[in-house]
C-alpha cells in the first residue's frame, strides 16, 4: 500500500530543510519539492505507510513554526504519483473535468477521492506553482464519470472553504486537452 506525505511551509529555507530531513528519517520517495506561490516551499513524499508517517514527523519537527500545512493519505491511488510528478497525456477526449482549489493539499485529497470514486484518468495535479498559491485537477473519462468523480472529490473542500470552481467539458477540443498538459 503506497501513502503519501505534503509538507507546507511559509519558509523556503525552512521547507529545504525539512524536506532533507524528511528523506533522512525513513525510507520514501521524494516526489516534488521545491518554491510555490507566494513564497512557500512543499516537499510531497510517497512510500509505504510507516515509513512516510516518520517522515512526516520529522519534517514537521524541523519545519517548526514555518508549517503552514501537513498532509497524509494512508492509502494513495496509484494515478496519484503520475499525476503529481507531471501528468498523464489523456487517454480518451470524451469529457474533461477541472476542480480548482485555494490550497495544495485541497487539491491533493480531491485527485485522490476522484481517482477512487469513478472510472477516470487523472491528468495532472498541479500544485501552486505559478499561480498565487492555488491548485488544480485535471481529469479525463466518460461525462457522467467525471461528473461523479468532481462530486466526490470536491466534498471535503466545500465543507473547508477550500474549493474554488469546477467544470465538466464534454467533448473538448483536443487543443483543451493539449493546453492543460
Amino acid at each position: 500500500m503506497i501513502s503519501l506525505g505534503l509538507l507546507e511551509t511559509n519558509s523556503i529555507a525552512r521547507g529545504v530543510i525539512a524536506g532533507d530531513a524528511m528523506l533522512k528519517a525513513a525510507e520514501v520517495t521524494l516526489l516534488k519539492a521545491g518554491a510555490v506561490c507566494p513564497g512557500k516551499y512543499t516537499v510531497v513524499i510517497y512510500g509505504e505507510v510507516a515509513a512516510v508517517a516518520a517522515s512526516m514527523d520529522a519534517g514537521k519537527r524541523y519545519a517548526g513554526e514555518f508549517l503552514v500545512d501537513d498532509l497524509t493519505i494512508a492509502s494513495l491511488d496509484p494515478q496519484m504519483v503520475q499525476a503529481i510528478s507531471g501528468g498523464n497525456p489523456p487517454s480518451s477526449l470524451n469529457a474533461m473535468g477541472v476542480m480548482e482549489f485555494y490550497t495544495i493539499a485541497a487539491a491533493v485529497v480531491a485527485g485522490d477521492l476522484a481517482a477512487k470514486a469513478a472510472d477516470v484518468q487523472l491528468m495532472e495535479v498541479r500544485l501552486g506553482l505559478g499561480i498565487g498559491g492555488k491548485s488544480y485537477v485535471t481529469l479525463s473519462g466518460e461525462v457522467a464519470a467525471v461528473q461523479a468523480a468532481i462530486d466526490a472529490g470536491t466534498v471535503p473542500s466545500k465543507k473547508e472553504g477550500t474549493l474554488v470552481s469546477t467544470c465538466v467539458i464534454p467533448s473538448p477540443r483536443h487543443e483543451i486537452f493539449e493546453a492543460m498538459l
